[in-house]
């Protein structure tokens, strides 16, 4: 995977040799829109598997509105950088973290009820992002309630086919029913029209989840035992956390082609 070229008006950028496109970088973000859905948890998750699989990632912090225990920020103070896509100058930020040299993948934390602005954005700078060869996936997560894939199914009106899509189902309880995202009219449409990936992430035990959360340790910490409580470092945990993982990782690993350059 080569970082992206800072030579932005070459019209041969994104071709290569044999004239087959040539992705130089690709931005993985959550859409925004409903909250509570899981849409960090799964952040930190791939920002895990990226690092399990030796690829350098950016993680940017989109969510402004959620500074405390919850953001990438809260997570990994020292490595992720908050950028603020409510102000031209976040925007602008943004794209700067585009077009430089850096690692090949940018992980974007969407907050919740942050669709209009970004959504406008979008529409405004993908004619000027389109020559840095940069590839969009965009990220759903949604769970039973209807309203997290009605969500879905409003950015991707507007998104529409510039960027890829997954659709993770998060199991918010132990027997979750998806039959709205499976059977409805509007999402039987969007998966013939775009033909997301659909991955799945199991229901997790709210002990470990809110503990992890509240101590601000992802679960692969839990599961190399690197959490420094004393509730994290119980074996049923660290076990639940060892199997989580290493099942979502696999689901992460269908989605390669997706996720990387």
């Amino acid at each position: 995977m080569t970082p992206i070229s800072t030579n932005n008006h070459d019209p041969d950028l994104c071709s290569s040799n044999d004239s087959s496109p040539v992705i130089r970088k690709r931005v993985v973000f959550t859409m925004g829109g409903k909250g509570g859905v899981g849409k960090t948890g799964t952040m930190l998750a791939l920002a895990e598997w990226f690092h399990a699989n030796e690829v350098a990632v950016t993680l940017l912090d989109l969510d402004s509105e959620n500074k405390a225990a919850g953001s990438l920020k809260h997570y990994f103070p020292d490595i992720a950088h908050s950028v603020n896509i409510h102000t031209p100058a976040g925007l602008d930020a943004f794209i700067d973290y585009l077009a430089d040299d850096g690692p090949p993948v940018i992980l974007a934390d969407m907050g919740g009820g942050s669709g209009k602005v970004a959504l406008d954005w979008f529409d405004a700078m993908h004619p000027e992002i389109a020559p840095l060869c940069i590839a969009f996936t965009a990220i759903a997560v949604i769970t039973p309630d209807p309203a997290s894939v009605q969500s879905l199914l409003a950015w991707s009106s507007r998104l529409r086919d510039r960027v890829q899509y997954i659709v993770v189902e998060n199991a918010s309880n132990p027997l979750p029913d998806f039959s709205y995202w499976r059977h409805s009219e509007q999402a039987g449409l969007f998966r013939e029209e775009f033909r997301p990936l659909t991955l799945s992430m199991e229901f997790r035990l709210p002990d470990l989840e809110n503990a992890a959360r509240q101590h601000g340790f992802t679960l692969g910490q839990v599961a190399r035992r690197a959490a420094s409580v004393p509730i994290l470092q119980k074996t049923s945990l660290v076990l639940r956390a060892q199997a989580y993982n290493r099942r979502l990782f696999l689901e992460f690993d269908k989605a390669t082609e997706l996720l990387v350059p």
